[in-house]
């Protein structure tokens, strides 16, 4: 992982002598999700959901028109993920704190319209059946906390003047355990400040 932001660090300053700063939101819906969470010897690990999954939290952007390191951090609810295995309860959310390298259109610092790329690296923090355990799994001693996943994840996508839409694909693993994660969909990026400038006829970009 250190090694990871010591890359991103080394492109960034490379490729972008004037860095810009942007900051936003990040808003997300996975289109399939699957969770499984360390295996207990006692009832199905695997959890999984379509569709109806939703996320947003902040991020932030530093860097320039053809390249931007970027840190986010979201909360995904599954509204209605449920064991796939056995039905235990209903509800999951993840918690994904990434660094992500952005390509072009993916860099959100730059008006006009690009497609590009992006990848990224971090962790995922997962708990499943949100609402609780059903009563004959909790008399068997089933729990579900939290567990921690490192993740990584790439896009490709469209971004124009300080919006981006994306489709991502974001895989977590835990090398102690069996646990691992499997997040597909759509990820919509907005950079507050770069959308701000475009509107500001003063600005010059």
């Amino acid at each position: 992982m250190k090694q990871f932001f010591i890359l991103l660090i080394c492109i960034l300053a490379l490729t972008s002598t004037q860095a810009q700063v942007g900051i936003g939101w990040v808003l997300s819906n996975d289109l399939y999700n699957h969770y499984t969470n360390p295996n207990d010897g006692i009832s199905d690990p695997t959890h999984g959901n379509v569709l109806l999954n939703i996320g947003a939290g902040p991020k932030i952007w530093l860097g320039g028109k053809k390249v931007s390191v970027s840190i986010e951090g979201q909360a995904n609810i599954g509204l209605t993920g449920f064991s796939l295995g056995e039905n235990k309860g209903l509800g999951s959310l993840a918690i994904p704190i990434l660094v992500n390298l952005n390509f072009l259109g993916t860099s959100t610092l730059d008006r006009e319209g690009k497609t590009g790329f992006s990848i990224g690296a971090g962790n995922q923090f997962v708990k499943t059946e949100l609402y609780g355990l059903r009563d004959e799994f909790v008399t068997q001693g089933v729990t579900r906390d939290y567990f921690q996943l490192f993740v990584v994840q790439a896009g490709y996508g469209f971004g124009v003047s300080g919006v981006i839409f994306q489709g991502f694909v974001r895989y977590g693993w835990d090398p102690n355990s069996e646990a691992q994660s499997w997040n597909i969909g759509l990820q919509y990026d907005f950079n507050y400040l770069m959308m701000r400038k475009i509107d500001d006829p003063n600005s010059a970009l």
